[in-house]
């Protein structure tokens, strides 16, 4: 261990505050971003805190979670935020109070709540200031690489579903030939795969000429999962990961602590070995409609379970349209439109394949390659990206805890 480390209360490490009001007619449009129990909540015109700084929920769902805002900011009423660091770095201290398990320390009783006073007793062992910001610099620095993996991650994607309204939805290719203009930034052979007009069709709907409506059941190949027997699933390897409802969260898998895994993918099960470039829609709870994953190499081997459907590409369409297209608003509004139950809303198989869309000519799949030569590259570009994601909160996930108590030094990382 390198360092002079101290023993001290949680009060001697900062000072918290109760958040203050703010009401939705209270807000002003500005820049000031609002700091709730779950994070940034909006902006006002006013702060009431100068960044960096720290807030902590301090009630309900959001109990015990932590947030850090470099700006200047106004800490909402749900939470409890540091009104004075006492010499030490803000940046460790955040890495530090996320790390603690606040969950000991709830003094409500049916509705979580923290009490500064009620924590402020808690033991503590930290290093001095120097140290203390050689320990934030390290984990600032893998955390600052992780959010601009997400933040390239979030451009490839808008630039893939900007592609896709063009073309199949605002048909801005077709618009533009029929004005007798060329279609902006697109090659000549592209554009001659598109017609260079629009027509009605019997049910008034206003298609590029030759097109014609389809759906998803005609197009991909669709399946949902094998009714597995949840007691046989184990929590953690040897096995073979599942993929349940619960993993599968608006565009992303959630593994952590949900993930659950099966002894072994027997012959009866290999219709349910997941590929990749599967697209997979989570069938039932309050998110119905937004909860979809791509499946990437590194999520597999991987069996699909009930409630859960899979599409896969079939001869025409590819699994990049096939994402895009369920990951669409229009995707979430039909889901809206059609979906049954209360508590807990669902949707069955038969509405998932009914699913519409446009499409050229069933004897042209043309447009459709093209649009998967474009958008593969950035797809591509996205699971490398997410690849090195999953590496880097591996690494900073490991790391804490051996900084934050000193069994590592900062000095043994570089």
């Amino acid at each position: 261990m390198v360092g002079e480390w101290c023993d001290i209360t949680l009060g001697d490490f900062v000072a918290l505050q109760r958040g203050h009001d703010l009401t939705e007619s209270e807000r002003r449009n500005g820049r000031v971003p609002v700091m709730g129990s779950a994070g940034q909540n909006g902006y006002h015109d006013t702060a009431l805190a100068k960044g960096p700084g720290i807030v902590i929920g301090r009630s309900g769902a959001s109990f015990g979670q932590v947030h850090f805002s470099k700006k200047d900011f106004w800490p909402h009423n749900t939470g409890l935020y540091v009104t004075d660091f006492k010499g030490n770095d803000p940046l460790f201290a955040y890495y530090f109070l996320k790390a603690l398990d606040f969950d000991r320390f709830n003094s409500g009783s049916a509705q979580p709540s923290l009490n500064r006073n009620f924590i402020y007793p808690i033991p503590i062992r930290v290093p001095k200031p120097i140290e203390q910001k050689a320990i934030a610099v390290v984990l600032g620095a893998l955390d600052d690489k992780i959010e601009l993996n997400r933040r390239m991650n979030s451009t490839l994607e808008a630039m893939a579903r900007a592609l896709f309204q063009s073309w199949f939805v605002d048909f801005d290719p077709v618009r533009a030939k029929t004005d007798g203009r060329q279609p902006e930034g697109m090659a000549a052979e592209t554009a001659a795969l598109f017609p260079d007009a629009l027509e009605h069709t019997a049910d008034g709907s206003l298609l590029p000429r030759g097109w014609l409506k389809t759906n998803l059941g005609k197009e991909v190949q669709f399946l949902t999962g094998f009714t597995f027997k949840s007691e046989f699933f184990t929590d953690s390897p040897p096995g073979v990961r599942v993929a349940r409802g619960m993993n599968v969260k608006e565009g992303e898998f959630f593994w952590g602590s949900q993930a659950r895994y099966w002894p072994e993918i027997t012959p009866e099960l290999e219709q349910y070995r997941l590929q990749s470039g599967d697209v997979l829609i989570g069938m039932d709870g309050s998110k119905v409609g937004k909860n979809w994953v791509r499946v990437r190499a590194s999520d597999l081997p991987c069996l699909l379970v009930q409630r859960v459907a899979r599409l896969r590409p079939a001869c025409s369409i590819g699994e990049n349209f096939i994402w895009i297209a369920v990951g669409s608003p229009t995707f979430r509004y039909y889901v809206d439109a059609v979906k049954t139950g209360t508590s807990i809303p669902h949707i069955s198989g038969g509405q998932i394949k009914s699913f519409e869309f446009v499409r050229p000519p069933k004897n042209d799949n043309r447009i459709f390659k093209c649009f998967e030569s474009l958008v593969a590259p950035l797809s591509a570009q996205m699971d490398k990206n997410h690849a090195e994601l999953e590496t880097l909160v591996a690494l900073r996930d490991a790391l804490l805890p051996k900084l934050l108590s000193g069994e590592l030094s900062v000095t043994e990382t570089h």
